[in-house]
């Protein structure tokens, strides 16, 4: 029986079994050493000198929100097009989600957009640079300047993921970024919040442990909750880490393989969303429109082969009280389509989903 392809494939291994022993051994189970240790890591190697590690990518989004000082009443400025989490992260702190429309061609915050949607209780832009694609982040700084606006990148799907101006996530107020099973390194669930401000540090800090510096204490400094992580699951973290060269190679690899293959096909019906490689972008995630996608998902699903459909937009959550039109977003939300991807995918995966796609292309 031929063996399924999954949509997303990554791996553990004997790596990190050993820096998990370690740290058990060690007794480092809570957040500690071994958490500072990764950060500092990860701090090197996103060239910036402020990491915060925490419990999710949506943990970090609603972190850095709370630490910068996002609240009731104020407005923060979100793509459309962008997992739930980048909007649930604003609402937590009971703000009111704006949304805007995407590109024409790729699924990025349109920024011709924005300042017709600031008003006097806008306080935040928060650009997604989503499957590694960046947003136009110097014209979004230059709005941010102009009306003295917040920014925070959700890099949740961009680690390590470049544009002119260095690593996305790393341009702005705050970063967050995403360590979970679907990312290019994963400590099963995490993520982590990088500033080059140190007062927003320091705030980082406090907001992730009850607003407090220390458990043991005579006061209450700010309003925060528990975001903290665990020397555990760092202790993963470590061990992935060494592998984003190879990681990395093997994503570009990748797309590489469906992008010359899917330009052969030249069949209008499925077509590769972009990813700007040669200019640094990390192709996370395999990305195409299909005008066919149930049709198409049934096939491959009928030959042991998983793809997945993209989430609905944002402004389909009745609940952000975004009523109006958004016209860009309803292609990418009826026609996107997951296509089996992943660090540890096989390229002999790759050819067999490629195969597929021909025979199904070529049907009647």
């Amino acid at each position: 029986m031929t063996e399924q392809i999954t949509w997303w494939r990554t791996t553990f291994g004997d790596e990190e079994v050993k820096t998990l022993a370690e740290s058990v051994a060690q007794e480092h189970i809570s957040q500690g050493a071994v958490t500072e240790l990764l950060e500092s890591h990860l701090a090197k190697a996103l060239d910036i000198p402020y990491v915060v590690a925490t419990q999710t990518g949506s943990a970090a989004l609603a972190l850095a929100v709370m630490a910068l000082g996002i609240g009731h009443d104020d407005e923060v400025i979100v793509p459309n097009r962008t997992w739930i989490a980048s909007a649930h992260a604003v609402v937590l702190v009971g703000a009111k989600v704006v949304l805007v429309d995407v590109l024409e061609d790729i699924p990025i915050i349109d920024v011709s957009q924005i300042e017709q949607n600031i008003t006097p209780r806008t306080k935040a832009i928060l650009p997604v640079h989503l499957d590694g694609r960046s947003a136009d982040m110097e014209t979004i700084r230059s709005i941010a300047e102009d009306r003295g606006l917040i920014v925070i990148e959700d890099a949740c799907q961009a680690l390590f993921s470049r544009n002119s101006d260095g690593f996305l996530g790393t341009q702005s107020d705050a970063g967050c970024f995403s360590l979970g099973v679907t990312k290019l390194i994963s400590t099963g669930q995490g993520g982590i919040v990088v500033t080059k401000n140190e007062e927003t540090y320091e705030k980082l800090k406090l907001v992730r442990n009850h607003g407090v510096v220390d458990n043991f204490t005579d006061t209450w400094n700010q309003m925060g909750f528990n975001f903290k992580f665990t020397d555990l699951l760092a202790s993963f973290g470590l061990a992935q880490l060494l592998r984003v060269p190879e990681r990395l190679s093997h994503l570009q690899s990748i797309y590489a393989t469906y992008d010359s293959a899917l330009a052969e096909l030249d069949d209008p019906m499925l077509k590769l969303i972009p990813v700007d490689v040669s200019d640094g972008e990390v192709p996370l995630y395999i990305e195409a429109l299909c005008s066919e996608r149930a049709n198409l998902i049934e096939y491959l699903n009928s030959r042991g082969i998983q793809a997945r459909p993209f989430p609905p937009s944002l402004h389909r959550s009745k609940y952000l009280d975004n009523a109006g039109d958004f016209p860009r977003s309803r292609l990418f939300a009826e026609q996107g389509i997951y296509l089996p991807c992943g660090p540890e995918q096989p390229i002999e995966n790759v050819k067999r989903v490629i195969s597929e796609l021909r025979l199904y292309s070529a049907s009647p």
